[in-house]
């Protein structure tokens, strides 16, 4: 059994779509999309640096473009299950049917221009934890006034909040933990910070019409698959404010008999915390189009 995944912001590099769109289609594909969200994904995918994309604004729809684009390429397929780390589950919402490319794309420029606008309120960040154990990690995050905004699970947890409590951290780790390591993100996702943006979402989301997933929808909020369009929905739009629970998404793969897990482009951060915490359980990043082909051998040996 198949998982298809899609990787959430802080994946994306300087430059990273530029191969996707020598493929057939793909520019042309991506400058539609482009004209109709009102920003220009191809240069931003190619020719922007790291700070320009680092933009809350500008990374989130340019991931989910990747997201799109690089499954498109795989052909037909039906995954046993779909899923997608924060900003990723826009993509995940996409490839299992819930919403089409076209209103994905919508929904996730508006959730990006809104997490922007809730970020500029107050100067906030987010920063890895890795090692530890989360029973004595997230009391003390609670303790400096930093929320657990990713359990990752495989040994990693992200905290967020206001750019002193995240110095206070680096200079208070938690027992076992061997490494703080600040996130280039423009904001505390996932947190009260965003509750603003959580509004604006809701709005845009009323002139969707959202389907019920064709293949299993596992859900960031708590990892249970999710069957309901308009609960996925519902979920989209509260998650801005609330933890990332990948972790349960991962045991809920397992629940479910994953053997092979794929990671959309910008691939590699999943698939790592996969590699950790889903032994036995076949890997695979889509990085460039020279994945492509170990990834149709994979999905011919795996997917149902």
């Amino acid at each position: 059994m198949l998982v298809l995944v899609a990787p959430g912001q802080g994946s994306q590099t300087p430059g990273f779509l530029t191969e996707w769109l020598d493929l057939p289609g793909a520019a042309d594909r991506v400058a539609a999309w482009s004209d109709a969200i009102g920003l220009d994904l191809a240069h931003y995918g190619t020719k922007a640096d790291a700070d320009e994309i680092r933009d809350t604004a500008v990374a989130q729809p340019l991931l989910v473009a990747a997201g799109l684009l690089s499954a498109s390429a795989l052909g037909d397929l039906t995954p046993g299950a779909v899923a997608g780390h924060s900003v990723g589950e826009i993509t995940a919402a996409a490839l299992s049917g819930v919403l089409d490319d076209a209103a994905a794309l919508s929904l996730v420029r508006k959730r990006g221009l809104a997490m922007a606008d809730a970020a500029a309120i107050t100067e906030t960040g987010m920063a890895a934890l890795l090692g530890g154990d989360p029973e004595v990690t997230v009391p003390h995050l609670e303790k400096l006034g930093l929320t657990p905004a990713n359990i990752n699970g495989g040994g990693q947890i992200v905290a967020a909040g206001t750019m002193e409590q995240i110095a206070a951290l680096e200079a208070d780790k938690p027992e076992g933990v061997r490494r703080v390591v600040p996130l280039k993100v423009a904001g505390a996702f996932h947190t009260h910070h965003m509750r603003p943006a959580v509004d604006t979402l809701a709005e845009a989301a009323k002139a969707l019409a959202p389907a019920d997933p064709k293949v299993a929808y596992v859900s960031n909020k708590d990892g249970k698959a999710v069957a309901s369009g308009a609960e996925v929905l519902e979920r989209l739009v509260g998650q801005v404010a609330n933890p990332v629970r990948w972790d349960l998404c991962m045991e809920t793969f397992e629940e479910l008999g994953v053997t092979a897990l794929l990671e959309l482009c910008p691939g590699g951060t999943l698939t790592g915390l996969a590699k950790r915490a889903l032994p036995g359980v076949k890997t695979l990043a889509l990085k460039t189009p020279a994945d492509l082909d170990a990834a149709r051998e994979l999905i011919a040996e795996h997917a149902a």
